[in-house]
């Protein structure tokens, strides 16, 4: 029988500007002792210590790992982990961008069930026991992480980014609050919003994407669509923010459960290897892939293209989904998405990166949700296409 289709999300969601003010109220409910996983960044702008305040008020204790640097880590995991039983703590509150979130669900999951966190990569080991409740707060506008049952862990070992999903890694509360990312900086507006793009778009074309989904994922585009480059232009349009931080919530929750594709399994690898962070590394791909997988998915296609351009709604289908590739083009050259040679990776050390970036990129498995699926010497030949690419 073939199995149901199926829509998760966090138990609770609060969305709207001063959401934030409500975290001491939600947390109070699920623990007395919180774990505050943050970086640097947050710190210095004020948020880790406003959200202490907040706890305080309704009694709740905290104490705080900042040493999430870069993309999440299995030793940021080990070190927040250590962190939390150390302090005897019985709430996570993950503050930041989405390394901040993943790490955190990471340490949620593996705080009760034990084990290492690459021990969970392909359900080898499944979380039965309940995690430590987690609150998720995104300053960003793009991973959607606060709504999805996934981590993307590196592995410090294998330079691997782990892509782990399991109903356990979702937080028990999202609380997104639009005025949290007017800090957010113009390069990283740009990146986290091609990046809630490439993950609505995806999930739209998916092979598992279903009703549920589309609706989540054409909504996310269209919000994308109107107010990313508002948000781009002008950090500080509080409408703009708005609408990026609903798109990406909303693109979370489509590809958590649609799953996403060929761009999000060259991506990793990307990262991984090159440090470049996931919403550039997606960026970077997003256009060359929509090009490669559009005659496999036409029409689909052609519905965003709509979205993108009213004259598109006169057009075939065809030339709409021609639209929608150029569309996204046009956006990241806006946005002044650089490709991977202006990045500055070496192309000596890319070339030979790419057999492996091609193995990790079809061992992930999100390829195998492409429209059309491409196999280890396509994928190479695409990065090769990525490394310098004109939008």
């Amino acid at each position: 029988m073939e199995s149901c289709k199926t829509f998760h999300m966090p138990s609770t969601i609060l969305y709207q500007q001063h959401a934030f003010e409500q975290v001491g109220e939600r947390a109070v409910v699920l623990g007395k002792k919180a774990l505050i996983i943050s970086d640097q960044i947050m710190q210095t702008l004020g948020y880790v210590a406003n959200c202490q305040d907040k706890l305080s008020e309704h009694s709740v204790k905290s104490t705080v790992f900042l040493g999430v640097a870069s993309e999440p880590n299995d030793q940021y995991v080990e070190e927040a982990l250590q962190l939390y039983q150390d302090e005897n703590c019985d709430l996570i509150i993950s503050l930041g961008g989405g390394s901040c979130i993943d790490t955190a669900k990471a340490v949620a999951v593996v705080a009760t069930n034990g084990g290492n966190i690459a021990e969970y990569v392909g359900m080898k080991k499944i979380a039965h026991i309940t995690p430590v409740p987690h609150i998720a707060i995104p300053t960003t506008a793009g991973t959607g992480s606060e709504a999805t049952d996934v981590t993307v862990i590196t592995n410090s070992t294998t330079t691997v980014k782990m892509m782990i999903k399991q109903p356990a890694f979702m937080p028990n509360i999202a609380i997104v609050d639009p005025l949290l990312t007017l800090s957010s900086p113009q390069k990283v507006t740009a990146a986290t919003g091609v990046d809630a793009l490439s993950h609505a778009i995806e999930a739209y074309i998916s092979k598992k994407s279903h009703p549920m989904t589309d609706m989540m994922a054409l909504s996310a585009i269209q919000l994308i669509s109107k107010n990313l480059q508002a948000a781009f232009t002008d950090g500080q349009n509080i409408e703009a923010r708005e609408g990026m931080s609903l798109a990406a919530l909303q693109a979370g929750s489509a590809f958590s459960n649609a799953s996403v594709c060929l761009v999000h399994g060259m991506s990793r690898p990307i990262g991984a290897l090159f440090d470049v962070p996931h919403g550039f590394s997606n960026a970077m791909l997003l256009p060359a892939i929509l090009e490669y997988s559009k005659d496999s998915c036409i029409n689909r296609l052609a519905d965003i293209g709509r979205i993108f351009s009213s004259e598109a709604l006169e057009l075939s289908n065809e030339e709409a989904a021609d639209i929608a590739v150029q569309s996204v083009k046009n956006l990241c050259k806006s946005l002044d998405i650089p490709n991977l040679e202006k990045w500055g990776i070496p192309r000596e050390e890319f070339v030979s990166a790419l057999t492996k970036m091609s193995k990790d990129a079809i061992d992930s498995g999100s390829p195998g949700n492409n429209p059309k699926t491409p196999s280890q010497e396509t994928i190479a030949d695409l990065y090769q296409v990525c490394y310098e690419y004109q939008f």
